[in-house]
């Protein structure tokens, strides 16, 4: 671990604070640890089943879901006392899905089976099943909710399926392996995470023949191989300013002005830095990292990382209870 998270402590600022739950997913341990935002101490851990990874809350901060693959189900607990209350179907080995802005709908990746599955949350009843590329991963919700996208990982292609009436209706080539995808806010833009290509690849989504790719960002540390540098998890800010990427195997965030699609700064983290999430109001990045068994919290407006906590082990998805 590098020396700077070791003395991070000193670096968060007093002040009140407002507790929230940070819950990560644990791949090897089959639990969920939850953190304290206010303290970041761990205050509890629970088993979430058979290799959990994505992970998500509802709308109102009540209901936590978890992707637990090997059980092919999703598991939903409650976010204060964590009991388990029910499974979704989700179609076998689901991986990664997203929620929909009302909370009434999860479209979930299938890996194995090559289907985005769609599920009532409140009927708890699969709605469609929609057959994508090989080895779907990454899920987003556009903000009009027009459309759902997946990425296929063999396909090497963003898919682009409307809710209406769940047909694809575009297909974006991009580089090897996309693992994830992330609208900007404004819903002008989407970024796909290419894994192996090394790339995130920038879709203009106000195309006029639909989303067209303009761009492919790439990236370059030095000491640190090419080969190393696999582009996961995003998250953007709420203003469309700042793309943070998690770089897996090279143990830094990357930091990419979003006007102009530049990298312009890199964090040190983590081993093998998986996914993202903010706190509320932004003012922390979370980050997983599979290899240290750690989460680092980042200062998003300084861009510099101030402590790292210890969680479960191959911690994989993270996500903070809403205020």
């Amino acid at each position: 671990m590098a020396p700077a998270l070791l003395l991070a402590g000193s670096l968060l600022v007093p002040g009140p604070a407002v507790a929230n739950k940070v819950f990560v997913s644990n791949e090897r341990g089959n639990t969920v640890t939850v953190v304290d935002s206010a303290t970041w101490e761990q205050i509890a851990e629970f088993p979430a089943g058979n290799r959990p990874r994505g992970i998500g809350i509802s709308p109102d901060g009540k209901h936590l879901y978890v992707c637990a693959s090997d059980d092919d189900t999703i598991k939903v607990f409650d976010t204060d006392t964590y009991e388990f209350l029910w499974s979704l179907p989700s179609g076998p080995d689901p991986e990664l899905f997203v929620i929909s802005p009302d909370g009434s709908t999860l479209y979930v990746s299938n890996e194995d089976d090559n289907l985005v599955t769609v599920v009532d949350t409140a009927k708890k009843t699969v709605v469609a099943e929609v057959p994508v590329g090989v080895e779907p991963e990454g899920m987003a919700v556009s903000p009009d909710v027009r459309f759902v996208v997946n990425t296929s990982e063999t396909t090497n292609m963003a898919h682009f399926i409307a809710t209406e009436d769940y047909q694809i209706k575009h297909n974006v080539l991009v580089d090897q392996r996309p693992r994830y995808a992330r609208f900007t806010n404004d819903g002008k833009t989407l970024y796909v995470s290419s894994e192996i290509g090394g790339t995130v690849s920038v879709i203009d989504m106000l195309g006029e023949a639909g989303p067209e790719l303009v761009k492919k960002i790439g990236f370059e540390v030095a000491g640190v191989q090419p080969e190393w540098l696999q582009p996961v998890g995003m998250r953007i800010t709420s203003d469309n300013k700042w793309l943070f990427v998690a770089l897996g195997p090279a143990n830094r965030v990357a930091v990419i002005d979003a006007a102009s699609n530049e990298v312009v700064r890199y964090i040190l983290v983590g081993q093998r830095v998986w996914q993202l999430e903010f706190t509320p109001g932004e003012q922390y990045l979370l980050t997983t990292n599979g290899n240290s068994n750690d989460i680092t919290v980042i200062d998003v407006a300084e861009q510099e990382a101030v402590k790292s906590i210890q969680v479960g082990q191959q911690p994989w998805g993270v996500v903070v209870a809403p205020d």
